[in-house]
């Protein structure tokens, strides 16, 4: 294989013209060094910045896994996987995860990648259950590795570093300076290479106030939305429950809205994520889980209903709009009865919305849900025949495609749902007859437990979990 990525074409495949500046220099870091500490700001391209080296470093010859890179939550793992897909690499990748079926990770490990993503959990599960071997790992990547130490991942971590003792390439990459580095990386004396500049501000990000008249702020929180013009944002708050009480009185104002915390099973969480990225929901309202390592949209907006106890989370919050050379808009939303946070300049230009009253257009396009995936042999040009030709759709009638191992989800015009559900009603999509309906909400407990009683929903549910 060629050594230069550029020649095998995968900035091309990427949509990416050049590599900034700390990609280039952690390239270089990275294929000199043993040991690098990679520190950038959420949002600057640190994924590409250490899977072009891992790139050039993997051998054609060597069958089975030569890099295992460790994440704190499945989400962050999944957008790894994609963007390694996006490259164009003939090398096969596979993420682990728990809440994934542990059965089709096996069978997946049994023909290995060279490239394998998980969680510390899973892949030390995997580790003892000898599912892959670890003599062929030279590499291993610690990817925001604080958020791993914070989610209490040391002994699985530990465990895992252990076993991968022929590993003498070692990555950490983190987005928060000043993290102490655990004894048992076994990275000594790395080469820092610290792009997070505490004195300089984003110039592309623009900070705003909107104070809010009464303590419990969801009066502005709504006008606020209704003045962004109906684009989507991101709602920032410190709570779970405070989460699921937004959505509602959002809902009840009309707002079409989602919600997304570490309380939702995986299936909730992973159908909240879709609807929010093909666009059949516009606001997503979540807590810091949402803050990084999340595969969604570039965002216009982000909104803190709640300002976060630490300058760190403010900062990763933030970094979900005016990525790279974007541009976009924090808002904080504040009651003066608040609590100060210190690091937070309360001299920010104001932004009155008390006149936005206008609700935001309904979304464009509505989710449906397949009771067929990968490990059915579906795929998304499968989808887009059977909808076309079956279902009468045109090109520009569907949005974004997810197909996952057993189950699919598919962006529709909201307009189209009802005659496309109709003419394929006993229809077969390469011959099976598949489910295919409106993908339910994300629910909360309560109203989970009370659905659960109800049939249809019970087999849905089922299809889901498989």
């Amino acid at each position: 294989m060629s050594r230069n990525p550029h020649s095998n074409n995968v900035l091309l495949n990427l949509g990416i013209q050049s590599l900034n500046e700390m990609q280039e220099v952690a390239q270089s870091a990275i294929l000199n060094e043993n040991n690098v500490l990679l520190l950038s700001p959420t949002g600057s391209g640190k994924t590409l910045a250490f899977l072009l080296p891992i790139l050039q470093m993997l051998e054609e010859d060597i069958k089975g896994v030569q890099c295992v890179i460790l994440v704190p939550s499945r989400e962050l793992g999944l957008q790894i996987e994609q963007v390694w897909k996006k490259m164009g690499t003939h090398y096969k990748v596979n993420m682990c995860y728990g809440g994934h079926n542990i059965d089709v990770e096996i069978n997946n490990l049994s023909n290995p990648p060279a490239l394998l993503i998980g969680t510390p959990g899973r892949i030390a599960d995997h580790l003892d259950r000898g599912s892959f071997e670890t003599d062929n790992v030279k590499t291993y990547v610690l990817d925001e590795f604080d958020k791993s130490l914070q989610l209490g991942f040391h002994e699985e971590m530990n465990y895992i570093i252990g076993k991968l003792s022929k590993a003498n390439k070692r990555v950490l990459v983190s987005a928060t300076s000043g993290v102490e580095i655990p004894k048992y990386t076994r990275v000594v004396n790395p080469a820092v290479l610290d792009f997070i500049q505490e004195d300089k501000t984003n110039e592309n990000l623009n900070m705003r106030i909107v104070f809010s008249k009464s303590k419990d702020k969801i009066d502005s929180l709504f006008q606020l939305i209704c003045s962004l013009k109906s684009e989507s944002a991101i709602v920032f708050c410190n709570h779970r429950e405070a989460v699921e009480r937004i959505h509602d009185m959002l809902t009840a104002k009309g707002i079409i809205s989602t919600f997304y915390h570490g309380g939702l099973d995986q299936d909730e969480r992973e159908r909240a994520l879709i609807q929010f990225r093909n666009g059949s929901v516009n606001y997503l309202i979540t807590t810091d889980l949402g803050a990084r390592g999340l595969d969604i949209p570039e965002m216009n907006h982000v909104i803190h209903y709640h300002l976060p106890a630490k300058e760190d989370e403010f900062t990763h919050r933030n970094g979900r709009t005016a990525r790279m050379l974007a541009t976009g808009t924090a808002y904080v939303i504040i009651h003066e009865t608040e609590k100060k946070a210190d690091y937070f300049d309360y001299g920010t230009r104001r932004l009155d919305v008390s006149d936005a009253k206008s609700l935001p257009k309904a979304p464009e396009f509505q989710t449906l849900y397949i009771s067929g995936g990968k490990k059915n042999k579906l795929n998304k040009i499968d989808i887009v025949g059977f909808f076309s030709q079956k279902g009468q759709l045109e090109k520009g009638d569907i949005g974004l495609i997810e197909v996952k191992d057993f189950i699919s989800f598919v962006a529709v015009k909201y307009s189209k749902v009802k005659d496309l559900l109709k003419n394929i009603k006993d229809q077969k999509m390469k011959g099976k007859k598949y489910k295919i309906e409106v993908a339910r909400k994300v629910m909360k407990k309560e109203e989970e437990e009370e659905a659960e009683t109800h049939p249809k929903f019970t087999s849905r549910k089922e299809s889901n979990r498989r």
